[in-house]
């Protein structure tokens, strides 16, 4: 509840009202205590304080309870008892504007990231890789910043991770070794997150950040995303909640301690975050939660104990509420007093039994001041909330959903130019000229073997002549022999000689006749030698 005289009211105990202090409520803070106890309430009534003042708010809504925070709320027995203990006569039960969003694009309107959006440490977290193959993801993403190539969606990271594999020999001489095993464990971490739908979160259009900080009315929007199919996958939930964090941090200028935030992140079930974590990626996540508080965003974390919290980013959640505790073991006894421990000392009451003691909607709370010191612990009520308590209906959500400003902003999936299409592209030119260059060598084969067998059949037609004229020489010569050998015969005997005339015939008839059996030889052969081929 915010009004003037109150500011920020969360809670009351025995000496008055529980404030945040405006300019410090961007000093982050803890929402803590076991299951039932009223955490959920807690940061509707915090957030619906901040709408109130016109602080816009992210929250993701595990069980559907937080919709509620979109309708009217009604006065109840249990409102009408606790009235009198925060001095509240006349209750103005109100709704908050509310914008709903989910991951998967059923309960609200899409939140998309693009693949480089993400970045390679965020990503391998997602994928749950290891050194090695998040050492190959980085690579990717540096071959893929050199050659300028887009990544928007899961096809474009399967589309590089072939195209590495290809070309695993020079990436290797040149960023480091790129094996076969680790392109294919990564394809298939990538296969099962496609499987669990999660290929829906990456791709156009990208959500725009500036979204999560609309006024409407004075009031601060509520962002609620619909998170009770994403915590089955804790490692996506918590990875996508810091990538909007970073996002945060990386897009919002600069603007200190201002009277009151200009955002304030909900982030339920934190230790989901700090589970299984990177020693890289802690160091991140403190970073991002030192430094954007400089950016107007107030970060509170809700867990069960604070001990799911590192110790280094506990201490500097400033503003705490916590709720009861349960000490059954000595691990939950050990939660207890490390709880107790975060707390300034309040000495009308020890801390430590006063957790395990608390009642449901009872809590300890300790905000800062206007200096930045934390005040002493109280035992305090959180307020009831002004809006409805509990989930909404599907009829109630989807004309939420489609009364929205941003309605069909996100809607439509957009394609563009990028990794798979080039890669695609590229690898559609090497085939057509891997075919060209085939079907080249395969007409030039064609001429060489029509060349080769138009010089045979030449080179048997000189064959033949050849041996024709072989023949007629050798049948003239033959015959001018003997003719003349006949001629000085006859001399010598003195034998009448035959005219000339009779002798030419004969040479000629003779020439004729060897060359036609020279030309009948050849014919034969070829002809015998055809059937025989």
């Amino acid at each position: 509840m915010f009004d003037k005289e109150r500011g920020l009211y969360i809670a009351h105990c025995a000496n008055g009202a529980l404030s945040i202090t405006g300019k410090m409520a961007n000093r982050h803070g803890l929402i803590a205590g076991a299951t039932g106890t009223g955490k959920t309430v807690t940061l509707q009534v915090m957030a619906e304080t901040f709408c109130q003042a016109g602080v816009p708010c992210f929250m993701a809504d595990m069980k559907g309870d937080l919709s509620g925070i979109s309708q009217t709320g009604r006065l109840s027995g249990f409102i009408e008892k606790r009235m009198p203990e925060f001095g509240i006569e006349n209750p103005e039960f109100q709704p908050c504007p509310v914008r709903f969003y989910d991951v998967y694009s059923e309960q609200g309107h899409p939140m998309r990231a693009t693949v480089s959006q993400m970045g390679p440490l965020l990503l391998a977290r997602i994928l749950q890789l290891n050194e090695t193959q998040a050492g190959i993801l980085n690579i990717l993403f540096r071959i893929a910043d050199e050659r300028g190539l887009l990544l928007d969606d899961l096809k474009d990271l399967r589309s590089m991770l072939n195209w590495m594999g290809e070309h695993a020999k020079e990436i290797t001489v040149k960023y480091g070794t790129v094996t076969a095993m680790s392109i294919g464990a990564i394809q298939r971490a990538i296969l099962q997150l496609e499987n669990q739908g999660a290929d829906k979160f990456f791709g156009l259009p990208s959500f725009d950040i500036q979204d999560l900080l609309a006024v409407e009315g004075g009031k601060g929007v509520m962002s609620v995303l619909a998170a009770d199919k994403l915590m089955m996958q804790p490692k996506l939930y918590s990875t996508f909640l810091l990538w909007l964090l970073s996002e945060l941090y990386s897009t919002l200028p600069e603007v200190g301690d201002l009277p009151l935030p200009k955002l304030v992140f909900f982030f339920d079930e934190a230790h989901m975050l700090f589970t299984d974590t990177s020693k890289a990626l802690l160091d991140k996540i403190e970073q991002v939660i030192r430094l954007v508080r400089s950016k107007g965003v107030g970060i509170y974390f809700i867990t069960q104990s604070p001990t799911d919290i590192p110790e280094n980013i506990l201490g500097q959640l400033g503003n705490r509420v916590q709720h009861a505790l349960r000490a059954y073991t000595p691990k939950d006894q050990k939660a207890v007093r490390t709880a107790a421990d975060t707390f300034r000392a309040n000495p009308e009451f020890k801390t430590d039994e006063a957790i395990m003691n608390l009642e449901t909607g009872e809590a300890l709370v300790s905000f800062l001041d206007e200096k930045g010191a934390p005040n002493v612990v109280e035992r305090a009520k959180v307020l009831f909330p002004l809006s409805q308590i509990g989930a909404v209906t599907e009829g109630q959500r989807l004309d939420i959903i489609k009364q929205s400003r941003i309605y069909g902003k996100y809607d439509t999936p957009v394609e563009r130019e990028s990794a798979f299409e080039v890669l695609m592209a590229e690898n559609e030119q090497q085939l057509q000229a891997a075919e060209e260059e085939r079907a080249a060598a395969e007409e030039a084969k064609s001429v060489a073997k029509a060349e080769k067998e138009a010089s045979k059949k030449t080179k048997q037609k000189s064959g033949m002549m050849s041996k024709v004229w072989k023949a007629i020489i050798t049948a003239v010569t033959s015959t001018l022999a003997t003719l003349l050998g006949t001629y000085v015969s006859d001399k010598v005997t003195g034998k009448k000689t035959k005219s000339t005339t009779s002798a030419t015939g004969r040479v000629v008839k003779n020439a004729t006749s060897a060359a036609t059996r020279s030309i009948t030889k050849e014919l034969t052969r070829d002809i015998l030698g055809n059937l025989v081929k």
